[in-house]
């Protein structure tokens, strides 16, 4: 069965994403003292509680917005309440109820789905007293708790699933999870609309739109996929807002968390520098890269030309990830985009095995041996997978502190190719063989073996005086 679905919503600032990381015990959602920092949907899975359930974090609700970016928000908390299968309305007790307040719990009571009051930040406040005004809602009794100090939220959950059947979770395989990452209004919101099909996440002609990292499950080909639509990330020195920079700091957090990551680029705006740090990022990380250029159908030829040639000279260091260029707004090249973040995620999990690595190792040294550093050249004599995601070959010899940065790069182009491992970077490890006898002391000499050295350096001595004298 499917997990039940509680759907938060509330005005703005009422402290939603505040009770989305209670259930949830993570830091998912921002919570900021601004009313309106959550714009999209936010989905989580509920750890509170003695059974399974998602929780969505919805946007600040105006149902009378007319247009504009608080229209989008009122359409995306729409679509979360049409999904659920219990709502929390939250409203906030310092501010009392207010004209607003009824319209949305108008508004809720002919949705047809389950609706409780949820009145917040009442710590230290007698309870029975504050939530009294709220009675003239009409929707049940006001259940009182304060998110940040958690006070009546595990008795909030009970309450809420309280009518929900038990439900078995599934055990889900892994699936890759996608990042799609980019500066701001590069259109990584509607790309991953197009993907799934539908107005998943706001697409506003406004940079900034997108504020928090979003995960979305979606389904293609009969293959499962985990969608991170992140905040645009700006050059350091146009970031002011405190609440950009928390966008910023998940954004590189989702990074992380990917198996794969999509690079946006405009196509019709130069290839900045902040597209090279993002992808410089993506590579220290390890996490398989793609390329997306967008907004390609709004280019004649020379302008394509004159953006590939820019591409090879400020992302050249990007030779192991594949290009695309597509439309996301007309949905054109995407088929392939999504297959080669196939490939890149099966090169990422690849599995290695030591005999065949071993193979390929001391191929590459017949073919081509590193060079002498000293008296001495560095030995290598096997190799072992050491990790994933990304792929980690360990090598083990002796004076392999003496092999060169070229060198390196040469043996991790050689691994790539024989296992064709397109979209992810390799780390190779050089692990240096210890001399077992660099700590231990010689055994103290018998008497006889002491005489024996004693006469032994006379002899030289007198060796080395007849060999002067000669001289």
């Amino acid at each position: 069965m499917i997990k039940p679905t509680i759907v938060l919503v509330g005005r703005p600032n009422v402290g939603k994403s505040t009770l989305f990381n209670r259930l949830t015990k993570t830091r998912d959602a921002i919570v900021a003292d601004t009313p309106g920092l959550t714009r999209d949907r936010h989905y989580g899975h509920g750890k509170l509680g003695d059974k399974p359930y998602l929780v969505v974090d919805t946007g600040g609700f105006e149902p009378v917005a007319a247009d504009g970016i608080l229209y989008e928000m009122a359409r995306q908390t729409l679509q979360a309440v049409d999904e659920a299968d219990v709502i929390l309305f939250m409203v906030d007790v310092r501010t009392g109820c207010t004209a607003q307040d009824k319209i949305i719990a108008d508004r809720l009571r002919r949705c047809g789905r389950p609706v409780h009051l949820v009145v917040n930040k009442t710590e230290g406040m007698r309870r029975e007293v504050v939530v009294a005004e709220f009675y003239e809602l009409a929707l049940g009794e006001p259940l009182a708790i304060s998110a940040s100090h958690s006070e009546g939220v595990a008795e909030l959950v009970e309450i809420a699933l309280e009518h929900i059947p038990d439900v078995t979770e599934e055990i889900e395989g892994k699936h890759p999870k996608i990042a799609l990452i980019g500066r701001p209004n590069v259109g990584k919101s509607t790309l991953i609309n197009s993907f799934v099909g539908e107005e998943r996440v706001i697409a506003f002609d406004q940079p900034g739109t997108t504020r928090d990292s979003i995960y979305i499950d979606f389904e293609r080909n009969q293959k499962k996929y985990t969608l991170i639509d992140t905040a645009g990330v700006r050059r350091r020195g146009k970031v002011f807002e405190a609440i950009e920079k928390f966008s910023v700091i998940k954004t590189l957090q989702a990074i992380e968390d990917a198996n794969v990551v999509i690079l946006v680029l405009d196509a019709q705006s130069e290839i900045s520098e902040q597209d090279a740090h993002l992808a410089g990022f993506v590579l220290e990380t390890g996490r398989a890269l793609v390329v997306a250029v967008n907004k390609w159908d709004g280019l004649n030829d020379y302008q394509r030309d004159c953006i590939k040639r820019e591409i090879s000279r400020k992302l050249q260091f990007l030779e192991f990830a594949k290009f695309h260029y597509v439309s996301a707004l007309k949905s054109v090249g995407l088929n392939t985009l999504l297959v080669s973040a196939d490939q890149a995620y099966v090169a990422a999990m690849a599995k290695l095995s030591t005999p065949q690595l071993t193979r390929v190792l001391i191929d590459a040294v017949a073919a081509h041996q590193p060079p002498k550093s000293g008296p001495f050249r560095p030995k290598l004599r096997y190799a072992h997978q050491g990790g994933m995601n990304p792929p980690l070959i360990v090598i083990h010899g002796s004076a392999l502190d003496k092999i060169s940065d070229s060198y390196k790069r040469y043996l991790e182009k050689t691994f790539i190719q024989a296992f064709k491992l397109q979209g992810t970077p390799l780390k190779i490890q050089f692990n240096i063989g210890s001399n077992p006898f660099a700590d231990k002391k010689p055994a103290p000499l018998t008497p006889a073996e002491a005489k024996a050295a004693h006469r032994k350096r006379r002899q030289g001595r007198k060796l080395y005086g007849k060999q002067r004298k000669k001289e």
